[in-house]
Order: C-alpha cells, then sequence, then structure tokens
C-alpha cells in the first residue's frame, strides 16, 4: 500500500492526484490490474472528473453548497456537518483500472482529492493489484 500525502490550503477545494497516482501505478510494475484509491477522512472524498477546464470544479463545489449548505442547523456539534455529508455523497473510494502499466482514464479524466473541512494534511491509500 501507498500513501498520498496532500495538503489543502482552503475549506473547499479539489486537488487534482493524477500525475502522483500515475507515478505511484508506473513505479508498482503492475502492467495489468486495478487501482484501488481510499481516503480514510470523514470530511473528505476522491472523485473523477474532468481535467481541463478548472471552472468544472468550481461548479462542481458551487451546486454541493446548494444541495449541502455549509451552515443548516445541524445537530453535529463540531461544526462540519455539512463536510460529512459532502464526504458520504461523493464516497471514500474510487478503483481505476490499470492496462500497460497505465491508468485506464478517459481524455478528458482526472482524480480528484475533495477537501470539505480544511484546511488540512490529508491522506490518499492506494494499492495497485494485478490480475
Amino acid at each position: 500500500m501507498h500513501t498520498l500525502r496532500i495538503e489543502t490550503g482552503s475549506q473547499m477545494e479539489m486537488v487534482d492526484v493524477t500525475a502522483n497516482v500515475r507515478r505511484l501505478v508506473k513505479d508498482s510494475g503492475v502492467a495489468r490490474g486495478v487501482c484501488h484509491l481510499y481516503v480514510p477522512h470523514t470530511t473528505a472524498a476522491i472523485t473523477i472528473n474532468e481535467n481541463t477546464d478548472p471552472d468544472v470544479r468550481k461548479d462542481m463545489i458551487k451546486e454541493l453548497l446548494k444541495t449541502i449548505p455549509l451552515q443548516d442547523d445541524y445537530l453535529h456539534a463540531e461544526g462540519n456537518a455539512a463536510a460529512h455529508i459532502l464526504s458520504s455523497l461523493l464516497g471514500a473510494s474510487q478503483s481505476v483500472f490499470v492496462e500497460n502499466g497505465k491508468l485506464v482514464l478517459g481524455t478528458w479524466q482526472a482524480i480528484y482529492f475533495c477537501e470539505f473541512d480544511g484546511p488540512r494534511s490529508r491522506t490518499v491509500l492506494l494499492r495497485v493489484m494485478a490480475g
């Protein structure tokens, strides 16, 4: 298992981790299999989406906040209930196929770590399995 360390700089952001994941897949030596990514945090997530227009990430955060506002009379006393809900909605894991030693992503796809309760020091756990 490998660990990616991520330093987030704001309360909510989407950090492109694709290059780091590609490097770890290459270093694993696995030619064909699956790359599993897991976020061990209850106020963060991981997703795959558009990688060329940064406005897509901004739009995603904007629309997520319309659906799950930061303040909404939540009962959770720590003040980060929205971050917990957003984490569950987007999810803590992703799996990506590996072929010829490379991630199988669409032309416009990237892997994003999603911060909902930052800024913080975070981790993404990654395992590349042959098969």
